[in-house]
């Protein structure tokens, strides 16, 4: 048989792990599928974004997307891939999460036209749900022999799971069957860690109503140097520029390994096979200009962030990755750049500046920017000519002046080739 145009998609982008039997024929008439993901963070990381691109890819070949913010299942905890119970949170905290995530995931999915994507979230039929009831009506169609073979509680038994995390799947097996009967769906997809809790809700789904359902799941992304995905010495990188600045996330992207920026073109972008290839073929031929990476993380800032976002993180990378001129630095850039590096408030301000055009000493600036430890210091540095001011190389303890300020506010010190800080005057 013919592949259809999802699998045959996910299929050279590698993102193609492992679907049940006989979803080929139903692709063919077009289907409902949706994804869940967790809101027991503020916001997605970018291991979720494979996930994501799922649903994107299933919109785009005529398939209708669900994306469900588990606001009820949150209140558990999924096991899956976790060696410890998690820390349950607050209703309130899960609700604020839930709605953060919705917001990111309408970043990608079209929720308008003939194959308009659905927003759920499963607390509006789990939190109703009571103990007897979900015993009788869920609990009674599986065994704990059944539950107890499943990998994610396996992988939990040795160490200890509770009740709470054991009976996840049930609640994950009773969205299935809530979106099968709402909504018409009939495929669920998730990570590769996911198959034991989807396949859970096809045999629920056979046993209420009889009907047919598939599961569809994606790798797992891992690094080529054995690192987690998404991880970074500063931690998770995370879709909200508050959790994680878009110049950071920008050079998440940039800094990708020549190993795994190919996979990563397939599995985070929609570009086309030929564009990708052709990256692939650069990357070989010519890896310092590294074009394949500039492309990612250019292509992933501004679908996450925006343009805008995209042209700040590209102007704080060019400063201080390519020694640009800091004078062409916009506004935007240097509000940017002041959480990146030492920032620190000018002790003169706007005020004084206008009424006698203070000005405060070289070494004074470099002290206050955290760029010398003291005054003789600074001193040393700027005599062997390794300070400059918004440019230029200091050639002496010159005052530095209002007049001076980019956009009338700011002044750039850098110490030597990396070490930059910023100066602002107090409005």
């Amino acid at each position: 048989m013919t592949t259809t145009p999802l699998l045959a998609e996910l299929s050279w982008r590698g993102l193609l792990y492992q679907h049940t039997e006989g979803l080929d024929a139903a692709l063919s008439a077009g289907l409902v599928a949706y994804c869940g993901f967790d809101p027991t963070a503020p916001s997605l990381h970018v291991g979720s974004l494979v996930p994501v691109m799922g649903l994107v890819h299933l919109q785009r070949t005529g398939h209708v997307p669900i994306a469900l913010v588990g606001g009820g299942t949150g209140m558990i905890g999924d096991p899956s891939g976790k060696s410890t119970e998690r820390q349950l949170q607050t209703r309130e905290t899960i609700e604020a999460n839930s709605r953060a995530i919705g917001a990111q995931l309408a970043r990608f999915l079209d929720f308008s036209g003939p194959a308009a994507a659905i927003m759920g979230d499963n607390a509006e039929w789990l939190l109703p749900l009571g103990a007897v009831e979900m015993l009788r009506d869920i609990g009674k169609h599986f065994t704990v022999n059944y539950m107890l073979a499943k990998e994610s509680v396996k992988a939990r038994l040795e160490g200890g799971i509770s009740f709470t995390e054991f009976s996840y799947m049930l609640l994950q097996a009773y969205d299935y069957l809530q979106l099968h009967q709402r909504h018409g769906a009939t495929l669920q997809i998730g990570g590769s860690d996911q198959w034991g809790n989807i396949t859970a809700g096809i045999e629920l789904i056979r046993r209420v109503t009889g009907h047919e359902s598939h599961a569809l799941t994606l790798p797992l992304v891992t690094t080529a140097g054995g690192t987690k995905f998404g991880k970074t010495e500063a931690g998770a990188v995370y879709l909200d520029p508050a959790m994680t600045s878009p110049y950071t996330f920008y050079q998440f992207w940039i800094n990708a390994d020549d190993r795994d920026v190919s996979r990563w073109l397939r599995f985070f972008t929609l570009l086309d096979r030929a564009t990708i290839e052709a990256l692939d073929h650069e990357t070989r031929e010519h890896p310092e200009r590294r074009a394949a990476q500039r492309t990612l993380a250019e292509d992933m800032t501004s679908r996450v962030h925006g343009d805008e976002a995209l042209r700040t993180a590209g102007e704080v990378s060019a400063l201080l990755f390519g020694g640009s001129d800091p004078s062409g630095l916009s506004v935007q850039a240097l509000d940017a750049l002041a959480a990146e590096i030492p920032f620190a408030r000018a002790r003169w301000t706007r005020a004084d500046a206008s009424a006698d055009g203070r000005s405060f000493g070289l070494q004074e600036a470099l002290v206050a920017a955290g760029l010398a430890s003291s005054k003789s210091d600074a001193r040393r540095t700027i005599q062997q000519g390794g300070v400059s001011v918004n440019g230029v190389r200091a050639s002496g303890d010159a005052p530095v002046v209002p007049a001076q300020c980019l956009h009338g506010s700011y002044v750039l010190l850098k110490k030597g080739a990396r070490n930059y800080a910023l100066l602002r005057m107090q409005d």
